[in-house]
């Protein structure tokens, strides 16, 4: 495979080495991959094979993914009747699970309606904070209203749910009002360990230990989607099957969140990703998509690594969440990102006819929150802590659990988002995105690639949602007022005995952080439902440009990864050519118990 001019190897990543990464060249809005197969011959149709499948040996039978751009012609279903095991199929997600031989691959890709076809990869779990996120200082913005997710349902896909303990319970109710299991074991329990902790840090019961391990959004519905099996893992195939099932029932069930404390290495671009294609959809839908990033920022020596965000965090459409250390102090000027929380840019990549590659580059995460050594709900003898037992926090009535990693800082951002919606339920997944990312905390000493616009401000992004019309619809016009009043809210938060500035910033584009006000005083294109926030958008100080976006300030990160103070980045090894994304070889995948669970050494959660 030939590697285009512009990715660099990998190594460690001097200021001006990093200019390699970045550049509008490289970006996808710039280079789209084909979308259709008119030329037929296997060597046009190398870009709908995945790297990770043109690695393996032709003889090998191997589990994939296949994803249509039409419906199935009859031709293409006589040629897998004959010659691959169609395992399942997801009709809401034009994909189907096969089983095939690894030959034959050049062969179905001359079908025209074949879009792509990738491994059916192993899926892992990654693995005081309503004061200090906010959530608390947010509960009365309502007035009489107390904001507390009611009325909001959250799809959790994990390991399942222990609905018999008490963080599920306000009294005689459980808040768990619907269970699935898709990994075929037939329980929707939680023999892991993992989804019971994820899911009562979103809806914990405030009543435990006097609030302490109350969740952000204790009012909110849980929809227990199981993903992953009694060892925490699931493959894609695992994961599209709770995605597909969504697509028709989201409605139904009211489900406006989907929390996805879990991931897969990202090889493939966002564009061809199975996983990324089927969040985007609901998406589109008008479904918030929170995602972890993943727990892959730093190597075995402890050295940084850049670029090892997880799908589907790599999908610009979800809000990927990095983790924080709160020290165990609800102040937050102690706080910063966790040394294991997976930095951007994204750098799951295309392959041309030329056998080029075209890296993503997207800026990820959108923010971080607090992911370590966090106390939530302890399953009952779940897998975790019979390993583990230092991991337990038992209490007279009730068993806790610590756990440390992105996982756990996603449901957090899927409560806030809970809370928004509760605030606001007109609010776009973009408008959302927008609310969290402009009142955003940044954390001096960590760059936009470690942190995204900052750290989770619960109080902030709540009384935003609040201050924003009710009655925007695809009709208004760009620039006109978002606002239900003309004077804008206070662009700070203060709360425990701290003030600290909004960040008043948006990724808006693989290589653009727009900054002002008017991202909050005026109507923009992107705040619409189904149009991507990093969709190609270009700005310029103030002045309104034919993609439809207005904003007063903005940095360019076109020549490095910029932190707050224009420093570039210098301390890291991208991953590249030698942890080798590039050549289907990943990173270490998951919050394996044994790397990640303690978390970074420090003062926890009490």
């Amino acid at each position: 495979m030939k590697i285009s001019k512009y990715p660099l190897p990998l190594k460690r990543v001097k200021a001006l080495a990093l200019l390699f990464a970045l550049g509008g060249a490289l970006l996808l809005s710039n280079y789209p991959p084909p979308t259709s197969a008119k030329d037929t011959s296997s060597e046009a149709s190398t870009y709908k094979i995945s790297v990770e499948v043109s690695k393996l040996d032709k003889d090998f039978n191997a589990d994939a993914i296949l994803q249509l751009n039409a419906p199935m012609s009859d031709a293409l279903s006589d040629y897998i009747k004959k010659n691959i095991s169609l395992k399942e199929s997801f009709p809401n997600l034009d994909a189907y699970a096969i089983k095939f031989k690894v030959s034959l691959a050049a062969e179905l890709t001359e079908f025209p309606e074949v879009s792509f076809i990738s491994i059916d990869k192993e899926v892992k779990k990654f693995g005081h904070v309503s004061r200090t996120t906010g959530a608390d200082a947010a509960r009365s913005l309502g007035g009489k209203t107390t904001y507390d997710g009611a009325g909001v349902a959250i799809a959790v896909l994990d390991s399942g749910i222990d609905t018999t303990h008490k963080s599920f319970y306000d009294g005689k109710t459980s808040n768990v009002s619907y269970s699935q299991d898709f990994t075929g074991e037939n329980r929707t329990d939680d023999p892991f360990g993992h989804g019971s902790h994820v899911a009562s840090a979103t809806v914990g019961s405030p009543s435990l230990q006097s609030g302490a391990y109350g969740g952000i959004a204790p009012k909110a519905r849980i929809v227990n989607l199981r993903v992953l099996n009694s060892h925490g893992t699931g493959t894609v195939t695992t994961v599209l099957r709770a995605l597909n099932w969504l697509v028709p029932n989201r409605a139904r069930y009211n489900i406006r969140v989907v929390n996805m404390s879990l991931g897969a290495t990202a090889a493939d671009s966002y564009q061809q990703d199975p996983l990324c294609r089927a969040v985007r959809r609901l998406v589109n839908s008008g479904t918030v998509v929170v995602a972890a990033a993943g727990n892959s920022g730093k190597d075995a020596n402890g050295n940084k690594i850049y670029g090892a965000i997880h799908t589907p965090g790599i999908e610009p459409s979800v809000i990927t969440v990095g983790a924080t250390n709160t020290f165990g102090t609800d102040t937050r000027s102690d706080d910063a990102v966790t040394s294991y929380s997976s930095r951007g840019p994204t750098r799951s990549f295309w392959v041309d006819n030329n056998d080029s590659v075209f890296y993503d580059n997207v800026i990820k995460p959108e923010l971080v929150a607090p992911g370590n050594r966090l106390v939530w709900a302890q399953g009952r003898n779940n897998y975790i802590v019979s390993n583990n037992p230092h991991l337990a926090v038992n209490t007279k009535d009730y068993k806790m659990m610590y756990l440390s990693g992105t996982s756990m800082a996603t449901p957090l951002v899927s409560g806030a988002v809970a809370l928004i919606l509760q605030a606001n339920p007109t609010l776009t997944p973009n408008l959302v995105k927008m609310t969290l990312e402009y009142t955003a905390q940044p954390l001096y000493g960590n760059n936009i690639v470690e942190q995204g616009a900052g750290q989770l401000n619960v109080e902030g992004a709540v009384r935003l949602a609040k201050a924003i019309r009710t009655d925007l619809t695809s009709a208004t016009s760009v620039g006109d007022p978002l606002l239900t009043n003309i004077m804008l809210p206070d662009l700070y938060s203060a709360f425990n005995n701290e003030v600290f500035n909004w960040s008043q910033s948006l990724l808006i584009d693989p290589t653009y952080v727009a900054r002002g006000v008017n991202l909050v005083s005026k109507y923009q294109m992107i705040y619409g439902q189904g149009i991507m926030v990093s969709d190609g958008i270009m700005v310029s100080d103030g002045i309104m440009v034919s993609d439809g976006i207005m904003v007063s300030d903005g940095i360019m990160v076109s020549d490095g990864i910029l932190v707050s103070d224009g420093i570039m980045v210098s301390d890291g090894i991208m991953v590249s050519d030698g942890i080798m994304v590039s050549d289907g070889i990943m990173v270490s995948d998951g919050i394996l118990v044994s790397d990640c669970a303690d978390g970074d050494d420090t003062a926890g959660m009490k």
